[in-house]
């Protein structure tokens, strides 16, 4: 059985000992925020140029089943997805992986390293993943971005 932990320290440390600058985005960094809650995947926003050397990272990783491109926000954001399926089950794990457009610079230029139990991790701040769940607004981005609110009227 796959671990979305697991998975999620490997996939960083790899990134992290290659020097390919990402942002932990989505789910798990709302959790980097004190704010956990259940998720699936993993998201990553980074830079166009990185796509390729990310991909060869997640193939290396297991991440061998690749999606369509999608996109949001009228096609501002794009998104490539690559799956890693259980050999022991029916299991999938998937990083999804966003790119740095125009429309998102800004959320990139405002990411934050912190400190973690497994080193360092750059996440996008509240304010860029406000930003960016604000593109997408399903309801599940809506209701992150009010518990990201009320945090912050809490601080």
């Amino acid at each position: 059985m796959l671990d979305l932990y697991d998975e999620f320290k490997s996939v960083i440390a790899a990134l992290n000992d290659r020097g390919i600058a990402y942002a932990v985005c989505g789910g798990l960094a709302m959790a980097v925020h004190g704010l956990p809650r259940a998720t699936i995947d993993m998201d990553l926003l980074i830079r166009v140029e990185s796509l390729d050397e990310v991909l060869a990272v997640a193939r290396e990783l297991g991440y061998t089943l690749p999606a369509k491109p999608m996109t949001f926000a009228g096609g501002d954001v794009e998104i490539h997805r690559r799956s890693k399926p259980d050999p022991d089950g029916g299991d999938v794990v998937m990083i999804d992986l966003l790119l740095v457009t125009p429309a998102v610079d800004q959320v990139w230029k405002q990411r934050e390293e912190v400190v973690w139990q497994e080193g360092r991790l750059s996440v996008v701040s509240r304010e860029g993943l406000i930003a960016l769940k604000t593109l997408r607004s399903s309801s599940q981005d809506l209701a992150d971005i009010e518990r990201l609110k009320e945090k912050a009227d809490e601080s």
